[in-house]
């Protein structure tokens, strides 16, 4: 069995596809846009969509558009906007924390019916590490030890809560239970 994915970019893989007539070069913060690339690879019956993501900007900004919205938001529009195709978002273990990272996926996956998926990054340059307040890109090991303990973090806080829990039990008045 194959799995196909559309890489979804604002203005397209080439650095000047933001100059043809047909592109708009402000695309990659237009949620229209992006539901219409979404709905059109659900139509086409392509597994997932996928929202690279870094946290500094993309290319030079000079020469074409760099910025880009928060996946995991963007995700969740086209959430909302499609019945069945995966939704993949890139995020970092380097410069996110394990609770609020695995808060948002939740978030995602409970919006979009159990769509979501992770692409994991350590995320190399010292731009990105520069945004973070640091003099320097962590050692690669160290990242690598960080992800490791990140996702069974992760894994840990989105298996800590029983699928049964919920009762919504109202004539008792016990909305649900606790380990």
């Amino acid at each position: 069995m194959i799995h196909l994915n559309a890489f979804l970019m604002g203005v397209g893989h080439h650095e000047a596809a933001w100059r043809l007539p047909e592109s708009d070069p402000f695309a990659q913060t237009d949620v229209a846009h992006f539901t219409r690339l979404a709905r059109t690879a659900e139509r086409g019956k392509l597994d997932s969509v996928f929202l690279a993501d870094s946290p500094v900007l993309f290319n030079s900004v000079g020469r074409r558009p760099a910025g880009t919205l928060e996946p995991t938001v963007l995700l969740t529009a086209l959430a909302v906007a499609t019945s069945r195709i995966g939704l993949i978002a890139t995020a970092s273990t380097t410069y996110n924390e394990p609770f609020n990272l695995a808060r948002r996926f939740a978030s995602l996956d409970h919006v979009s019916g159990g769509r979501a998926g992770w692409n994991i990054v350590t995320t190399a340059g010292v731009d990105a590490a520069r945004n973070f307040n640091l003099d320097d890109l962590p050692a690669h090991r160290d990242r690598y030890e960080r992800a490791a303990e990140f996702v069974d973090v992760s894994l840990k806080l989105w298996d800590s809560w029983d699928d049964a829990a919920p009762l919504g039990d109202k004539a008792a008045g016990r909305w649900g239970t606790t380990s």
